[in-house]
């Protein structure tokens, strides 16, 4: 158990953070299924209030209305928050400069990001997504110049391969230029593939993991059902959130056995299945906090109460085996008996970390 103020360490830095981010992509109505500004401040004020610091948002969510509405609710205490956002989604979807990881994009989209957000600096700007085809170390520059120029403090990445992570990481290292902190990534009972090598790469080199869908696009909440399979994909994240369910693969027959499987545990402990699910995010090692993105107070209230549900390791047992992925090749080769044998013969090796 613990508590929104009990902080965490956001990877290598010393930079402090709460357990659970506040995720903001519900902030506005402009995609038709986001809350308005009066429930969008319920949300931000009940979340501040339980000592909550760690604020997640980006520069296309629900148009820019997500960064304005946080640079709204923020005024009055600017510095005791960590404002977290994000370049790389297109402005303007006919301009090809206007998206990319290029420092063009970077720097029209800081720019375009502090005064939305009413502040003269980010406390971390992530690289949203990877475009492969900006070299990396023009983005690794770019994001030092504005670390050096004071508009950004730390920096960090999104959902980009783990090769590139840790290329980029060695380089910013070799050269000196600021180091990437904060690791964003889809991690949930029904996605741990980041299981393979972006967890273990992240804390091998100094990366904290946030989460983001902890509840997998809502399916772990138990909304959803075996009906709701039939629905019509679209690549608009506009209209409804099962649609963004669906679009991103997190509605199927598999993810909603997982769903069942928690809703049984949550029987057990007395929780919500959204609770169950996020308890069990937040013990899971290199993750520093999980992004709750409530679309109401209530919703919020109930994700919070994450904090205070104790899984036993029997449950922890039951979830992680109903929704275990396989790691593939080399890390389950490398685990066999046999190359064990032919790399450590009969010498026995204990583990220091």
């Amino acid at each position: 158990m613990t508590t929104l103020d009990t902080y965490r360490l956001l990877g290598r830095s010393g930079l402090r953070v709460s357990p659970l981010a506040l995720g903001t992509m519900t902030f506005g109505t402009d995609w038709g299924w986001g809350s308005d500004r009066d429930e969008s401040r319920r949300v931000f004020e009940a979340y501040v209030e339980r000592g909550g610091n760690f604020v997640d948002t980006a520069n296309q969510y629900t148009d820019g209305t997500s960064e304005a509405l946080v640079g709204e609710f923020a005024a009055g205490r600017r510095e005791q928050l960590v404002l977290a956002t994000k370049y790389s989604a297109t402005r303007r979807p006919r301009d090809p400069n206007a998206g990319g990881n290029h420092r063009k994009s970077m720097v029209q989209s800081v720019e375009a990001s502090l005064r939305r957000l009413r502040t003269d600096r980010l406390d971390l700007l992530y690289l949203h997504a990877w475009d492969f085809t900006t070299p990396v170390e023009e983005i690794l520059r770019g994001l030092d110049d504005l670390v050096r120029a004071g508009k950004v403090l730390y920096v960090g990445i999104s959902d980009t391969p783990a090769w590139q992570v840790s290329r980029m990481q060695a380089i910013a290292d070799l050269r000196g230029w600021s180091p990437l902190i904060a690791l964003q990534i889809e991690y949930s009972l029904i996605e741990r593939t980041g299981e393979r090598d972006l967890i273990p790469m992240a804390r091998e080199m100094g990366l904290g993991v946030i989460p983001w869908s902890p509840l997998g696009s809502g399916v772990l909440t138990g909304k959803y059902t075996r009906a709701d399979l039939a629905h019509e994909i679209s690549a608009d994240p506009s209209g409804s959130r099962k649609n963004v369910a669906v679009a991103n693969g997190s509605l199927t027959e598999r993810t909603l056995g997982v769903a069942d499987a928690v809703k049984r545990v949550a029987g057990e402990v007395g929780a919500t299945p959204s609770q169950v699910a996020l308890a069990w995010a937040l013990l899971e090692p290199g993750v520093t906090a999980p992004i709750v993105g409530a679309r109401t107070l209530a919703q919020l209230q109930d994700n919070l109460g994450a904090l205070d549900v104790r899984l036993t390791g029997e449950q922890r047992a039951t979830l992680d085996e109903v929704s275990r992925v396989e790691l593939g090749f080399p890390h389950e080769f490398l685990r066999r008996p046999m190359p064990r044998s032919v790399i450590m013969g009969e010498v026995t090796l204990e583990h220091t970390r």
